[in-house]
């Protein structure tokens, strides 16, 4: 599952949107080590499924981020567990995998080889797989706080690869800037259409940050075949 994982580079596609900080471009992290942000998963109807909760920190100058979700439909119980490190510039040194779908459970880990470029793939049952990829490629986790980044200094990500223990290619587009409720007040957002395309599968899904200095993402939308599932902040 790739929550967070469009033609414009390092602009926006028309113009920064109203409130986006401006010129010349800011490198200063927006979120603060040891942030802790708590979602509530949502059926389309708008139940709860469960909880999902992400973490920033790691001593300087690098990054530990981490992605734990819990939620299950009937019959089906999900269980995910993400460990990402990065170093300063948010280049991704090793990604750790444990995922559940009911019975099944897989777990890996992907070391990032920096010099080598090469992403080296462990699984659960002892597999080994090596893959080239870019320089400074960035895990599907580590890529969701680089965005935030960007978007506190007013750019967009560049359509890139970003390595998931597979390859997918990732774009970026801004779409509007609406207002939406979190935690019971209307605030105003930036919403950005995110387009994932990997080896076998093509995705989409869309993140609301907020205005924020940290741009923090109150929602995300998630099309899938029994619906527009949410993440949605919790306060």
């Amino acid at each position: 599952m790739v929550w967070f994982l469009a033609a414009c580079s390092c602009a926006w596609a028309q113009g920064p949107p109203h409130g986006a900080p401006a010129s010349p471009p800011s490198l200063i992290t927006p979120f603060a080590r040891g942030e802790v942000l708590n979602y509530s998963v949502n059926w389309p109807s708008g139940l709860s499924l469960g909880d999902a909760q992400f973490k920033a920190g790691g001593g300087e100058p690098g990054w530990q981020f981490e992605f734990t979700l819990d939620a299950g439909i009937p019959a089906l119980q999900i269980r995910d567990r993400f460990h990402a490190l990065a170093d300063a510039q948010f280049c991704s040194e090793r990604l750790e995998k444990d995922s559940a779908r009911g019975p099944r459970k897989s777990r890996e880990t992907v070391k990032y080889d920096a010099q080598k470029a090469v992403a080296i793939r462990h699984t659960r049952d002892g597999g080994t797989s090596e893959v080239a990829v870019p320089d400074c490629v960035k895990d599907g986790l580590t890529f969701l706080y680089f965005v935030r980044r960007e978007l506190a200094g007013g750019r967009l990500p560049p359509p890139q690869t970003i390595n998931f223990g597979a390859a997918y290619q990732i774009t970026a587009r801004y779409s509007d800037s609406p207002q939406i409720e979190s935690g019971g007040v209307r605030q105003p957002t930036d919403r950005i259409a995110f387009s994932l395309r990997g080896p076998a599968s093509q995705h989409s899904f869309e993140i609301f940050f907020a205005r924020d200095p940290a741009r923090t993402p109150l929602l995300v939308r998630v099309p899938f075949a029994l619906g527009t599932f949410a993440l949605e902040l919790a306060r």
